[in-house]
């Protein structure tokens, strides 16, 4: 049996090696791993010499990662929070898609295309890429909080105002293409029929998917298998996934959503999270790599104004008028960036508007082209732009916070056994009035503990420093998380404590301790090498999950590392031997 007679092994296992060679590549260039995923699909694609993959496969691998992300997703998003950011996502979403495909209708007017293919261009050029905006507010722990929440909304009203195109499209093609009248009657029966498809599932989710699926998850985990609890996890997910596509004719990104939503009812969801996670990143990995398959180089010399053009739409034109928008509903400023940056690319939907609207006739193959290079270059731009953007967001949140954090009558209230080099109240009055620094404000505080994360361990540790008479400075990129912590009595910065701009607003060098508290042993390292470096004398206490974690902290500069499970045991013995000796 030769390779030939496999295209699935050989097509999983050229984008997986080769994804993870380029990955590595960009790493080392200091660039996102996504370049280099996408640069292995222009490898393995049609257009370049060599090894060819099978497109048509890999688009459905891709669709799989889409499937399993999105699940993951609704395991952290409520429907209370879905109705929550309602106010904003709907008409923002509604607002934006409007200005993208009135600009692209410009654009195909300029090309000579008539005012179907404009259409299908515009709202190509208005979809977001799930799985980016997805991944960027990940990587940044920005998905629980209202930032990612009004993110996630604006993209499930996009997919289904996509949903409601895909459906109209077959029926309109004839018209689209300038051949036939307008049917009204068959159009607003389409939209109906499409509009109660999508109620109509996501009743059915609301009454018998929020009871059913924590059932199945619970049915399964009192099994005592992990291996048929995990199976459990995927079935939901890729079944409820595909029965909503195919029932109810909605996008595989909207079923798998609702489904991991509803398994978040469930207590078992951090669970499930867990067991999704390693197929979840390995099939996203193969969704870019699909992703640069599609891409045709040559349409960077034959369209370069057209696609600049493009370029523009998709990189200024969706942001401005996501930015717009919610500010105009009241918004910080900071959300507005935020929002805006996460909608400045497109992505899976427009590949599929593009492909319908080619095969229809309705849309031209330079089109196409246009989306798809569209969709690399600024897939491939976003990560920069989103930590640009987020690091100008950290630098003016800590100047307001700290600005905020210290009145001028504080210092003379406070606590001062706590505070035994605090700064006089004229200078923190001062900077209150002067302009404003290029460069983040380090805090005054020395001698000070800080907390790396305010969740539910850190949450645990700052009052009890506060009370203890401890100066107290806690850094997280939850803005609610926050407020928690600055209602606790400590000093807050708002940001990514990996970022070192912001490990640069902390004074490390005239600190006492650091408690890392984040999770996720990767960022954990880097705060920690970063803590080290800046302070070798500081005291280093850092949270894990694992042996493996332990050893990775360690060997970066921990001083202590605590295992919650082993602590858990050791904890339980302590109260087994106590109550042995009554």
């Amino acid at each position: 049996m030769t390779g030939h007679d496999t295209p699935l092994i050989a097509t999983i296992a050229a984008g997986l090696v080769l994804a993870f060679l380029f990955g590595m590549l960009a790493h080392r260039l200091r660039l996102s791993p996504l370049v280099g995923y996408l640069a292995a699909g222009v490898v393995v694609g049609p257009f370049t010499p060599g090894f060819i993959a099978d497109a048509e496969l890999a688009a459905e691998l891709a669709d799989i990662g889409v499937i399993l992300l999105m699940f993951g997703v609704g395991l952290h998003f409520s429907p209370h929070e879905l109705m929550a950011v309602r106010a904003i996502a709907v008409p923002g979403a509604l607002v934006q898609i409007l200005v993208a495909t009135a600009l692209g209708m410009a654009l195909a007017w300029g090309m000579g295309w008539g005012i179907g293919a404009g259409l299908v261009l515009g709202l190509a050029l208005s979809v977001a890429s799930t799985v980016v905006v997805v991944r960027a507010l990940q990587e940044r722990h920005l998905l629980e909080s209202e930032r990612g929440r009004i993110a996630v909304g604006w993209l499930i009203m996009e997919d289904l105002v996509t949903v409601l195109a895909l459906v109209l499209l077959p029926g309109l093609a004839s018209l689209l293409a300038g051949s036939a009248q307008l049917p009204m009657g068959e159009l607003a029966a389409g939209i109906g029929i499409t509009l109660l498809k999508v109620a109509a599932f996501i009743a059915l989710m609301l009454v018998a998917g929020r009871r059913v699926i924590p059932w199945i998850m619970h049915y399964a985990a009192h099994t005592g298998s992990r291996e048929l609890f995990r199976l459990a996890v995927y079935a939901i997910a890729l079944g409820v996934a595909f029965g909503a596509a195919r029932l109810f004719e909605v996008s595989f990104a909207l079923g798998a959503f609702f489904a991991g939503m509803m398994m978040g009812e469930s207590r078992l969801s951090q669970r499930a999270a867990e067991e999704a996670l390693p197929l979840r990143d390995a099939f996203a990995v193969l969704f870019f790599v699909s992703v640069g398959m599609l891409f045709n180089p040559g349409v960077l010399l034959d369209a370069p104004l057209a696609l600049l053009a493009t370029l523009l739409i998709i990189m200024v034109g969706n942001p401005i008028a996501a930015f717009v928008t919610v500010r105009a509903f009241g918004h910080p400023t900071g959300t507005a960036v935020t929002v805006s940056a996460a909608l400045a690319q497109i992505g899976e939907f427009s590949f599929i508007l593009t492909g319908l609207g080619v095969a229809l006739g309705v849309l031209p193959v330079e089109g196409r082209d246009l989306v798809l290079a569209g969709a690399i270059i600024s897939i491939t731009l976003n990560p920069f732009i989103f930590a640009a953007v987020e690091r100008g967001r950290t630098r003016l949140l800590t100047r307001l916070r700290f600005t905020s954090d210290h009145p001028p009558a504080a210092p003379a209230s406070a606590p001062q056994p706590a505070l035994p080099a605090a700064p006089p109240p004229g200078p923190v009055a001062a900077t209150a009035a002067e302009p404003e620094p290029e460069a983040p404000v380090v805090t005054t505080l020395t001698d000070h503990d800080i907390i790396i994360g305010y969740g539910r361990v850190g949450s645990l540790i700052g009052p009890g420093l506060v009370d203890a008479g401890r100066p107290v400075l806690v850094i997280s990129d939850d803005e609610e998380a926050g407020v928690a912590a600055r209602a606790a009595g400590a000093e807050v910065i708002i940001g990514n404590a990996a970022d070192p701009e912001v490990m640069s607003a902390a004074n490390l060098p005239a600190a006492r301790r650091l408690f890392c508290t984040i999770p996720e042993a990767f960022e954990a390292g880097q705060v920690v090498q970063q803590a080290r470096a800046l302070n070798p004398r500081l005291q280093i206490l850092a949270r894990a999950h694992s042996d493996e974690a332990v050893a990775h902290l360690m060997g970066l500069g921990a001083d202590t590392t605590v295992l919650g499970e082993r602590e858990i045991a050791l904890r339980m013995m302590e109260q087994a031997g106590a109550a042995e000796e009554k």
